[in-house]
């Protein structure tokens, strides 16, 4: 643009403009077609050629004039030039003559350049046939050394040789038929080798099967003996903590690491199994050997997981779980040391194919149970085969599940297993005292389960205040602790300890002491024996805490967690219920033996002429039979049991004489036998406050004692011997004298009540005041209490 902007204003300024402006683009070296098509636009190419020619010509003035300035120069180089072509023909004689000169040399040394390369040739020959031995003798000597390797089973090294033949000096072999028959022999070479190393890997296949199951146990029995180790430290330890619990002394906790194995035991020779995959890999059939691997050994696991079924699963579970333990052992360590020879995917899956038959197999056989021993054989051998192979990261839920699934149906079996041996041992006992003769006996049947009353051993003999049923129901009650425990432990379940404990309250209540409902319910049992039951079942419901102590330590739950409130056995209150029925059995067998001796009363003279100075005959049985009760009770039943039986059987004695005043049967009696009866009270009465203190009871601080169970009984006597009895009406005095009797049976005993024997015309013959004033009070007592009704 600025050249044609300079161009139109050079055009249309005249001559001079274009002149000047056509000259400096030429100097510049600028394109001159913009200012040639410019002038033919406007018209003016004369311009433009006259221009043209201007700058041509003022060029050429210029040239002449620089031609003129340097004249002399250009002459004295042409004079240089001239000289340089004189050399040149001297140059060119001189090189001539030395040509000549140099062929008549050369004549003689070209013989002798024929003669030298003759013997290149003979010398390059030579060469060429010691290249062409020595790389014979070189695969010569290579054939030589595979052939010996093979010959010694020395695989690897045939391989690499025959690679370094074809691959540094088959090409190289000048021999054709030498090449041809390695070529041919090469694969024949390697065909043998793949034959042999898969024979020798078979023949491992038949004896790693055969071994496996030694694998398997060796290694389980190293986690049984780490788990006897644990648990007899963990026994050590409860020792322990009871010992200082109880303050014996002081204890020193020591890490014991003598018994610490290696995992270095378990010794298996997978080298022909190393051997044949190399071996494969280095014939390119890595692949190919993998395969035929994991087919072979896949099929030797579904062929270990068949169980036959004439065969008894509790015998072959041993064996079953060793061989499956051996082969994935076996399998762990292929996967670990084979280098790619079994991926990880596939082992995975060979553990589910696994996992898959022996939950199903654990399943049917555990719906076929009836007996807790064996689910306990095979859960304990099953949980060892968890251990052993958790400890290679094997994935063993399933199996623990199929314990915690089958958890329920154990503890039915154990439960039914114990109601028989409890009620066999409750069938079996005489509910008698134990005497324990030796020190042994005492130690097995008390101390073991802590049944002392006290920590000083007694002299011996020692009568127990329970039976033989109760040591023997402890003992069940401690194996199935133990048994339960035994399950749960090292299963699924980290804390067991509810699940122990809710089985324990379904023993205790819906197997012992329904059993013990059943032998208190029964119509077979007496006094004593009734009696017996009683304290046994005080002694287990104070043993419940021992039993809950027993699960807690074996669960490895700490002493003060069991110790806090709401932590115990429902069974503890459903065995002090049980406890209450077994006292209201005694209170009737009591009572019906009572009855026995008060219906004794229906043989008294209730109109007797004079009144006796001593107890009724019946009295004195009554008291020789509560003595004896109560003498009994003493040596058996705790002081609240002692205490409940007492008052029963004299309020029972009490309810038996105001029965026999109200009896249909009696249809009046007189003051002398009223005097009869409060004897018999006055005897029983004595009795009652002496046994009351004699046995200690009044450390229980009880409101009622004894004697004041015979208070509705001695009220009514005091009434009919009263000489006011109308003061029964007085609401003070009869609150203060007379607050037990009801008010319609003072009627209906007071309506057979005579103050003197009837006779004929003897009504009012020998009558004092006093027996006058009596009749008249008790008549308005009559009346009044007829008023009332």
């Amino acid at each position: 643009m600025h050249a044609q902007s300079k161009k139109r204003t050079t055009l249309e300024n005249g001559d001079g403009g274009i002149d000047a402006g056509l000259a400096a683009s030429i100097a510049n070296g600028e394109d001159l077609g913009p200012i040639v098509r410019q002038a033919f636009k406007y018209g003016k190419p004369e311009v433009l050629l006259h221009n043209l020619k201007n700058i041509v010509k003022k060029k050429e003035i210029e040239v002449e004039e620089l031609c003129k300035l340097h004249y002399e120069e250009f002459i004295l180089a042409v004079d240089e030039l001239r000289g340089v072509l004189v050399d040149a023909d001297e140059l060119k004689s001189t090189l001539s003559s030395e040509n000549l000169r140099l062929q008549e040399v050369a004549n003689s040394l070209l013989l002798k350049l024929d003669e030298l390369l003759e013997l290149y040739l003979i010398k390059k020959n030579v060469s060429e046939a010691i290249k062409t031995l020595k790389a014979c003798l070189w695969v010569s000597n290579l054939c030589i050394m595979c052939n010996q390797n093979m010959s010694e089973g020395r695989f690897y090294p045939v391989l690499k040789t025959l690679d370094l033949i074809e691959k540094e000096c088959l090409h190289s072999i000048p021999l054709k038929a030498l090449r041809r028959m390695i070529e041919k022999q090469i694969p024949i070479i390697k065909l043998h080798i793949e034959k042999k190393v898969c024979s020798e890997f078979n023949d491992w296949l038949v004896h790693i099967r055969s071994t496996a199951k030694e694998i398997g146990q060796l290694a389980i029995g190293q986690a049984s003996s780490a788990r006897q180790r644990d648990e007899e430290m963990r026994a050590r330890q409860r020792e322990a903590e009871e010992q200082n619990r109880s303050g014996v002394g002081e204890f020193i906790y020591t890490l014991d690491v003598d018994h610490i194995e290696e995992d270095s035991i378990l010794e298996f020779d997978l080298s022909p199994v190393y051997r044949a995959h190399h071996i494969h890999t280095c014939l390119g059939f890595g692949e190919k050997f993998c395969e035929y691997y994991y087919k072979n050994r896949l099929m030797q696991l579904n062929s270990d997981l068949q169980i036959s079924s004439a065969q008894n699963f509790l015998e072959s579970h041993q064996p079953f779980f060793a061989q499956v333990a051996g082969f994935f052992l076996i399998e762990d360590r292929v996967l670990r040391t084979a280098s790619g020879l079994l991926s990880e995917s596939q082992l995975e899956t060979l553990w589910e194919t696994a996992i898959a038959k022996m939950t199903s197999v654990l399943e049917d056989q555990f719906s076929r149970m009836d007996t807790a021993s064996h689910f306990i054989l095979i859960k304990h051998f099953l949980t060892l085969l968890s251990e052993t192979l958790k400890r290679y990261g094997y994935r063993i839920t399933p199996l623990l599940e199929i314990l915690d699934n089958n958890r329920d149906k154990y503890h039915e079996h154990l439960l039914n297993e114990c109601r028989k041996q409890i009620i066999d041992a409750l069938s079996n006992d005489s509910f008698e005292q134990m005497v324990l003769k030796k020190e042994y006996e005492y130690n097995m049947n008390v101390l073991a389960f802590h049944l002392q009353p006290s920590d000083i051993m007694p002299a011996f003999p020692y009568i127990a205040p329970f039976s033989s049923s109760v040591p023997d129901v402890c003992r069940i009650v401690r194996s199935f602790i133990g048994d339960s425990v035994s399950y749960l432990s090292y299963g699924g379940t980290m804390n067991f300890y509810d699940v122990v404990r809710k089985f324990l309250d379904k023993l205790l209540i819906e197997v012992l002491n329904d059993a013990l409902l059943n032998t208190i319910h029964s119509c077979s049992l007496s006094v004593p024996q009734a009696m017996q039951i009683t304290a046994n079942i005080a002694v287990l419901e104070r043993a419940c805490d021992r039993f809950l102590f027993l699960a807690a330590q074996l669960c490895g739950i700490p002493r003060r967690l069991v110790d806090r409130p709401h932590s115990g056995l429902a069974a503890k209150a459903v065995l002090k219920a049980s406890h209450n029925a077994a006292y209201n059995e005694l209170s009737n067998l009591v009572n019906s033996k009572l009855d026995e001796y008060m219906v004794l009363m229906n043989n008294i003279n209730w109109t007797v002429d004079e009144a006796s100075e001593h107890a009724n005959d019946y009295m004195n049985e009554v008291v020789i039979y509560l003595d004896e009760l109560v003498s009994n009770a003493q040596q058996i039943l705790p002081l609240e049991a002692l205490y409940m039986v007492g008052v029963g059987a004299l309020s029972h004695i009490s309810d038996s004489i105001v029965t026999a005043f109200l009896s249909e049967n009696l249809k009046r009696f007189n003051l002398n036998a009223v005097i009869g009866i409060d004897n018999d009270l006055k005897v029983l009465e004595s009795f009652a406050d002496e046994r009351f203190y004699s046995a200690g009871l009044t450390e229980l601080r009880k409101e009622t004692s004894f004697k004041d169970c015979l208070v509705e009984a001695r009220q009514l006597v005091n009434l009919l011997l009263s000489n006011q009895p109308e003061n029964f009406t007085n609401p003070v005095i009869r609150e203060e004298n007379y607050g037990v009797l009801d008010h319609k049976k003072v009627a209906a005993i007071c309506d057979k009540f005579k103050d003197s024997p009837d006779r004929l015309f003897g009504g009012l013959a020998n009558r004092n005041t006093q027996q006058n004033a009596r009749k008249k009070s008790m008549d308005m007592l009559k009346r009044r209490l007829r008023d009332f009704n």
